[in-house]
């Protein structure tokens, strides 16, 4: 009996999830999303928003309404996480398969369980080291929705649901999307690559707390201090006290998360860079299905039904 040829073993085809390997390891990135012009703009529209939503006090005009305005960060609390099911939307509609789907619940199920672990203590944050490394496997567009879907399966998980949730969202998507757009993915190996991902991570970790810091800082506005949000004080001024209030308040939250993203980085960077691009492969992402026209069957025996 001759059977069908299948598209692994076709010749001059390479449609199976070992062929789609040795191209990916010959130098070609396998991406679980291929970021097609709308899922880009929907990327460039709500991170432009989310600039407006961190930095408005820094941002607003002195003698503008938004800078007296004590409504402003619940306006954008509030619009932020419709504008990031929107971004979900549009990236799941354009090339969120159902074996990216399966990758993202398993990554987000764990980044939301790595969390938890340092209970908040000191700023150890134990998830920013595998959503650095995923975004830099599987590429900014699945980094971008790993980083929100995680956090908000963390913020659930541990009854942290708030008016930051959905900042926390956005910062830990940027996270890691910046490390899918990171520079040469298919020639940079081995430690030369943990130590680019560990200085990410590092500076990701820093940029975090400060961009959080922005999402807090307008309430404590009506305190008097040194370090807090004056309404329509000049840039500068306001600059300088939310400098001293990094300085005051979280430095000594973020630095230790930066050193843990870097410990972890370099101690288990390699096995889960491997175990990432392992199934990535063996997913295929990006194979599409050929199918062959049958040959001809084997002769019917005289005995056989008709």
């Amino acid at each position: 009996m001759s059977a069908a040829r299948t598209p692994a073993t076709a010749p001059g085809r390479r449609s199976g999830p070992e062929e789609r390997g040795r191209e990916s390891r010959g130098g070609r990135r396998v991406r679980a999303v291929r970021l097609g012009p709308r899922s880009i703009a929907a990327l460039v529209l709500v991170s432009a928003v989310g600039v407006v939503a961190f930095g408005w006090p820094l941002l607003a005009a002195p003698g503008s309404s938004l800078a007296h305005s004590s409504d402003a960060p619940w306006l954008f609390a509030a619009l932020l996480p419709l504008l990031l099911a929107v971004v979900v939307a549009t990236i799941a509609d354009t090339g969120l398969g159902p074996k990216a789907v399966a990758m993202l619940g398993v990554l987000a199920a764990a980044g939301a369980a790595l969390r938890p672990l340092g209970g908040g203590t000191a700023g150890i944050e134990p998830m920013f080291f595998l959503m650095v490394l995923s975004g830099r496997v599987l590429g900014p567009g699945f980094g971008f929705v790993l980083g929100a879907v995680s956090m908000f399966a963390s913020a659930l998980l541990t009854g942290g649901v708030g008016p930051w949730m959905p900042f926390q969202m956005l910062s830990m998507g940027w996270v890691a999307m910046g490390a899918g757009l990171l520079p040469r993915p298919e020639q940079l190996r081995g430690r030369g690559e943990l130590v680019l991902l560990a200085g990410y991570g590092a500076v990701a970790s820093l940029l975090y707390g400060t961009v959080m810091n922005l999402q807090g800082w307008p309430y404590i506005g009506q305190l008097t201090s040194s370090v807090s949000f004056a309404p329509g004080d000049p840039l500068h001024e306001n600059l300088a006290r939310f400098v001293a209030y990094c300085l005051a308040t979280s430095l000594g939250w973020d630095l230790p998360r930066a050193v843990l993203t870097v410990v972890l980085t370099l101690a288990l960077g390699g096995p889960v860079l491997k175990a990432l691009r392992r199934a990535t492969r063996r997913a295929a992402f990006d194979a599409s299905a050929v199918f062959d026209a049958p040959g001809p069957g084997p002769a019917r025996g005289a005995g056989e039904l008709r």
